[in-house]
């Protein structure tokens, strides 16, 4: 299959594209420039480059590919707009056609929750709160679409999990009471694929792993490979340190299972857990 990707060069989308390669898909990555073309061809991409805001481009490469997966995010307020212009894009240029589209939501659209499933009641906190209407009119559309919202993403050393690690001190988010729930990347690359290949219709997975410790134990955890000690914090400290409405995610106490995916999907998650990342590996470098 022609696979369309965007954000080839980003954390989810690179771990993404190298299991599609590994699959045996033909990917078209876009890319903004001549830099991530070379890299992602070296991953064995065809790269586009051009700018995800060009929606004629964009039509164009989706009406010539045989799936499209989004993993594209600015991470600012233009979030939104990239997310709702692409949607309407995908619509349009796949009516009357089984296409296959992969479209990434995130976990923290569900609030706080002990139990998070997909079909949870949506609890946005204003920092993914502009996600809901978009995803409706995805999953309202004829579109064949499954909605990924991964947990809490790690791997490879980066992510956020990351931003525990301080100089010569582990840094809570917080007092670290919350539990964060967790997907190791390549283990949520696998689920993209897996997503694509299935082509459902309207199809929500939440992708985690069903490891979900508190951040007490994730720092607990990095703090044992260092011999540092673990520094918490008041949770006004952690806004002011990151910022309101990214703190009051990072605060947010969620567990979830990921069952759904395993058995609809058939996803394997397997890869070390984020604590054993922290202690012993690749966070430890």
């Amino acid at each position: 299959m022609t696979i369309l990707l965007t954000g080839a060069t980003g954390f989810i989308g690179s771990a993404v594209l190298r299991a599609l390669v590994a699959k045996g898909h033909d990917v078209v990555a876009l890319v903004r420039t001549d830099e991530k073309a070379r890299a992602v061809e070296a991953l064995g991409a065809r790269p586009v480059v051009g700018d995800i805001t060009d929606t004629a481009l964009l039509e164009s490469l989706v009406v010539g590919a045989d799936g499209v997966i989004h993993t594209a995010s600015p991470g600012d307020a233009t979030s939104a707009t990239v997310d709702s212009d692409l949607v309407d894009v995908v619509i349009r240029a796949t009516a009357g056609r089984d296409t296959p589209y992969v479209h990434t939501s995130g976990i923290w659209i569900f609030g706080s929750g002990s139990d998070l499933v997909e079909t949870s009641t949506l609890q946005p906190l204003p920092i993914t709160g502009w996600r809901v209407d978009i995803e409706k009119r995805l999953r309202d559309s004829d579109v064949n679409s499954t909605v990924i919202a991964p947990a809490i993403v790690y791997g490879h050393g980066t992510g956020i999990p990351s931003m525990l690690i301080g100089e010569g001190e582990i840094l809570l988010v917080g007092d670290g009471s919350q539990h964060w729930t967790t997907v190791d990347v390549d283990d949520l690359a696998d689920l993209y694929v897996l997503a694509l290949e299935a082509a459902a219709s309207d199809e929500y997975s939440l992708a985690a792993s069903g490891q979900n410790p508190t951040v007490l134990e994730l720092g607990e955890a990095a703090a044992r490979g260092r011999r540092w000690p673990v520094v918490p914090e008041t949770d006004d400290s952690a806004r002011g340190r990151f910022g309101e409405a990214f703190a009051d995610a990072l605060l947010l106490d969620q567990q979830a299972t990921g069952a759904h995916a395993r058995e609809t999907l058939g996803w394997a998650p397997h890869r070390p857990s984020l604590a054993d990342e922290l202690e012993r590996g690749s966070y430890l470098a």
